[in-house]
């Protein structure tokens, strides 16, 4: 045992905004996508999202003066936009057409507990009461899971993927030469969407006349889930612990179902709402740390 103790530092309101921006956006954009990917294809779908939103929030960085990324930043910032936004969300994107929003936000509740074990490849610590949390959040998940939820096992494999790329992008993120502020957002946000694009011809995706309702969830996505709810995840990836940083894991599913259950007119049974329950008392264990950890 060490005799060096360290506390951690207290949850900023920076961090606290950016959380709520995350925690109510992110899980609002799991349905979001499934009404886009109804009538538009999901790597291409992705690809405009991404270009739209990166090139919105670069044009006004730029405006205001901010410094244009380096090659070496760009660079990376492609790699990690495509093991967040190719990887994460495209992954996600795919399994929604075989699965439920519900399920899809489920699944994806697995990322903080990948985000310390990545973590701890970089030599950061997690302390007893977030593993706790963890613990306590997939055992909830697991509640869910028990109910008539269900994907196909593709889709099952995808749900499992996107989480693995998202968590290991993010933690090495934190060790690389990205631009700073906002502008690693956007340079993220247009690397990953040429990716996407890419991927999308190379597949031969099929377009056709998009429905209304796919228009008006493509513009929420680019708007909220991207400019809005990506920046607010890359400040909180700098300033945050990782298991608070993935927490929206946990509150996600919470709002993907309440979302389900008001507008698409799905039940949730007792189970659900005690899983629920669950789910919130881990992310506040999360949230809120023992204040000493023995290095």
């Amino acid at each position: 045992m060490s005799a060096r103790t360290a506390a951690l530092p207290a949850v900023s309101t920076a961090v606290l905004i950016a959380l709520g921006v995350v925690y109510l956006v992110w899980g609002s954009t799991y349905f979001a996508i499934k009404v886009a990917i109804g009538s538009l294809p999901p790597l291409g779908m992705l690809g405009l999202r991404f270009l739209l939103a990166g090139a919105l929030l670069y044009g006004v960085l730029r405006l205001r003066g901010m410094a244009a990324p380096t090659r070496r930043e760009w660079g990376w910032s492609a790699v990690i936009g495509t093991l967040l936004l190719g990887g994460g969300t495209g992954f996600v994107t795919l399994a929604e057409r075989d699965a439920s929003s519900s399920i899809a936000a489920l699944m994806i509740a697995v990322s903080p507990l990948f985000a310390a074990v990545f973590a701890s490849l970089w030599g950061e610590k997690t302390g007893r009461r977030e593993w706790l949390g963890i613990g306590v959040g997939l055992v909830g998940i697991v509640l869910l899971n028990l109910g008539e939820l269900r994907a196909t096992p593709t889709a099952a494999v995808l749900l499992l993927l996107a989480p693995l790329c998202w968590t290991f992008g993010s933690q090495w993120s934190r060790h690389l030469p990205l631009p700073t502020g906002l502008m690693n957002s956007a340079a993220q946000m247009l690397t990953g969407g040429v990716v996407l694009t890419v991927l999308s011809v190379v597949f031969r995706e099929r377009w056709s006349t998009p429905t209304p309702g796919s228009v008006w969830a493509l513009a929420y996505l680019v708007v909220f889930g991207g400019v809005l709810a990506y920046s607010a995840y890359t400040y909180l990836v700098s300033h945050a612990r990782p298991a608070l940083a993935t927490s929206y894991a946990y509150v996600n599913p919470v709002v993907a179902i309440l979302l389900g259950v008001v507008v698409g007119g799905e039940t949730v049974g007792p189970l659900g709402w005690a899983a629920l329950a669950v789910i919130v008392a881990g992310v506040v264990l999360v949230a809120w740390p023992e204040r000493d950890v023995v290095a």
